[in-house]
């Protein structure tokens, strides 16, 4: 058992009550819409909806569902391009009593199957053509027909612990898990950060997550049950930090919501002091640098900034932590405390509680917990166990507690991990590689250096090249699980046991940083001179061949943020994300800045190529 001391900080800083009161998501939707009709509920790219057209138009969703015999709890999928479309499409569904099943349309037409199927979908909203691979069992219902429909009197009012949405991650089995919560887990969550900041019709998101990341559940019900409104992105901006920041500034966001990663992007992009109506800055779903709370405030000096934690298993967050000031002994942000209602443990492999300083499992307890996993009771069972008559969520991640009672993140326990906020299980992505053509073997791994991240992979038996793997790959999986970098050999290594040795596989893998094994050509021009010593710098390699790839030696978004912002001071010219992945070699990007140096010079002021996205 803890020392008497230890046990009594955890039971105090774990005394978070029963949580707020059961509800369901949508209702304060329409309440909002009957007493502040022409109050602006969303801003998109092309159109503006007030409250009132908000809501008739779920209601119009909500009708045409019931028509096509959509009946409470049912699962409906959502695969409609980032902008007001989504929200309603979502809002639609919960007013018809069903849960919706984001899919992002992004995702590979076999990925996007399996979850269709797992979901027990039958149908699903969508504003495209469905593609040749659309599955028989799943009936597609185009959105503008369905907002063009006999609109339901009311909103559907099921019980809050029906289910208000299933959003599926990464699987260890090869097969995406579906990690199903309902209504009263997710506002619990939502009520807790409302009344803890203070959020109301005066704030203001910017929505840049998508809708198969649960940060995008806060951004539309937190604000819109607080009648606030919502700005959204769009497909071809998603990765456009000069245009987020653009947004943030036309229409005064005073929230941000997004993993870290993002916020850096946005920090990177911007001057001093540029976005003064920001108020307050949520990170989480991964790492948070140290830096992060100068950067803000010196980019945004009215923003708090807060850094939050959890597990999509547990209704977007369960911990805060306000980051008023950087502690020098710190190594990172704390994990913080507790939402009200939810609970932490860090346990030992054997179920006891871990004293002070000791690393251990975190488990999750309370009111934000899932129902469980899509159609799959194994998984459940062996995540969401029963103790003492409480039940609790077994993260599989590591942490600590402090002697204060704050809780420190450490990492993952298992083969899961962590990249720009996705979370990633290797073996669904080996799983996928086992099943292309002539490939016997596979083992994937991630390499780091500093904070970079990339994922890399080993396969055997096959005659393609690495980038045809790659390309065959991403057929099967979101481009975020691509790895990088893959090397193709006769066999595999193994060690002692007879298992893949993925020691040796890493100690052969080239260097996060270092360039493919070939001639080095010299820059040429001034300009390539130049591009050359960004990179350098920013990659921390020695030499830079005027053919290498940019993320060939390590780069990635955030990377390629700061590339663009290095550009813009010293050629005063402004590349999108767009450009600079479209043109990775460092002859190509040297060739756009003199293109843009030339319309510059030809119209006498700076010109922006196409926007777009990574």
């Amino acid at each position: 058992p803890l020392p008497v001391g230890q046990a009594e900080v955890r039971a105090r800083v774990n005394d978070t009550g029963p949580g707020n009161p059961p509800r369901l998501l949508h209702p304060p939707i329409f309440t909002h819409a009957h007493t502040h009709p022409d109050r602006i509920a969303v801003h998109g790219h092309d159109h503006t909806l007030t409250y009132h057209q908000l809501t008739q138009q779920a209601l119009a969703i909500a009708g045409h569902l019931r028509s096509r015999g959509i009946a409470h709890g049912d699962p409906v999928a959502v695969s409609i391009p980032k902008g007001p479309d989504q929200i309603t499409a979502v809002l639609g569904i919960l007013a018809a009593g069903a849960c919706y099943v984001p899919i992002g349309i992004d995702q590979p037409p076999h990925r996007r199957n399996r979850i269709l199927t797992s979901a027990h979908a039958h149908h699903a909203l969508i504003t495209t053509t469905p593609d040749p691979d659309w599955p028989h069992t799943t009936e597609p219902i185009d959105l503008t027909t369905a907002t063009h429909a006999e609109p339901l009197p009311q909103p559907a009012q099921p019980s809050p612990h029906e289910l208000a949405y299933i959003i599926y991650t990464s699987g260890s089995t090869g097969d995406p898990k579906g990690v199903e919560i309902t209504h009263a887990a997710a506002a619990n969550t939502i009520d807790a950060i409302n009344h803890r900041y203070t959020i109301g019709p005066h704030d203001h998101v910017l929505a840049i997550s998508a809708l198969d990341f649960d940060l995008s559940v806060y951004d539309i019900f937190g604000l819109l049950t607080a009648g606030g409104h919502i700005t959204t992105i769009t497909e071809n901006t998603r990765r456009e930090p000069t245009h987020w920041a653009h947004l943030i500034q036309q229409h005064h966001i005073t929230i941000w919501n997004t993993v870290p990663t993002l916020l850096d992007m946005l920090l990177t992009t911007t001057d001093t002091h540029q976005l003064p109506s920001l108020t307050l800055a949520m990170t989480s779903g991964d790492w948070i640098g140290l830096d992060l709370k100068d950067r803000l405030t010196t980019t945004a000096p009215n923003a708090h900034l807060a850094a939050l934690g959890g597990a999509t298993e547990a209704a977007i967050w369960s911990n805060v932590y306000d980051v008023t000031h950087i502690d020098p002994t710190w190594v990172s942000i704390p994990y913080g405390h507790p939402l009200p209602g939810q609970h932490y443990r860090v346990v030992n492999p054997h179920g006891h509680d871990c004293p002070d300083w000791v690393p251990g499992e975190l488990w999750i307890g309370g009111a934000g917990l899932a129902h469980g996993y899509r159609n799959d009771p194994h998984k459940t069972n062996t995540s969401f166990i029963t103790t003492n008559n409480q039940r609790w969520y077994r993260t599989g991640d590591q942490g600590r507690y402090h002697p204060d009672g704050t809780l420190e993140f450490l990492g993952r326990t298992d083969h899961q991990v962590k990249i720009r906020g996705h979370r990633i299980e290797l073996g669904e992505i080996e799983t996928r590689l086992r099943e292309l053509p002539d490939i016997t073997h596979a083992a994937v791994w991630v390499e780091e250096s500093g904070a970079a991240k990339r994922i890399a992979a080993a396969v055997a038996g096959t005659d393609s090249d690495a980038e045809k793997v790659r390309a065959e790959l991403a057929g099967t999986v979101p481009d975020y699980m691509v790895p990088e970098h893959v090397q193709v050999l006769e066999a595999m290594p193994l060690n002692a046991n007879g298992k893949i040795d993925r020691a040796a596989l890493v100690r052969a893998s080239p260097a996060i940083t270092e360039t493919p094994r070939r001639e080095p050509v010299p820059p040429r021009t001034g300009t390539e001179r130049a591009v050359a010593e960004i990179w350098q710098e920013l990659l921390g390699v020695t030499e830079v061949s005027r053919d290498a790839g940019f993320f060939e030696l390590g780069g990635d978004s955030l990377t390629a943020t700061r590339v663009a912002q290095r550009l813009l001071r010293r050629f005063d010219v402004e590349l999108t994300l767009r450009q600079l992945f479209d043109h990775p070699t460092l002859s190509q990007v040297a060739g756009l800045v003199d293109e843009l140096i030339l319309v510059t010079d030809d119209h006498d002021a700076p010109v922006r190529l196409e926007e777009g996205v990574l």
